[in-house]
């Protein structure tokens, strides 16, 4: 039987925050949610919070795992970052969007992924 797509969602996202981590962020939140939608993780880089959105696919057949973030993706993400930080109002002096693309088994962190 094979996984759900929630279960590979969440090994991407657990293998997502170990890179990170290994890298020197701190992860603040996973997973997010307010009625604006979801962030993967929330994490910061020094004085720079970062804004995480994960993808994986199982293999290149279908292209790369970040090629699958469009435009309406991107501004759903930045819609809710800005919910969080209304909410959560972090002291950080700056915030960027990075992607976690999973292709096969090959993890990648894009950073500064798109610009709202």
């Amino acid at each position: 039987m094979q996984p759900s797509t929630t279960a590979i969602g969440a090994h991407a996202e657990v293998l997502a925050a170990q890179l990170l981590r290994r890298e020197g962020l701190d992860i603040l939140e996973r997973n997010f949610r307010c009625k604006a939608g979801e962030l993967d993780i929330v994490a910061a880089d020094g004085d720079t919070l970062v804004f995480v959105e994960v993808r994986s696919r199982s293999d290149a057949d279908h292209g790369h795992a970040g090629d699958t973030i469009g435009y309406a993706k991107r501004r759903q993400v930045a819609r809710v970052a800005a919910y969080y930080l209304a909410l959560r109002v972090p002291p950080y002096s700056q915030c960027r969007f990075d992607v976690i693309a999973i292709t096969g088994g090959c993890v990648e962190h894009l950073r500064d992924a798109w610009r709202p």
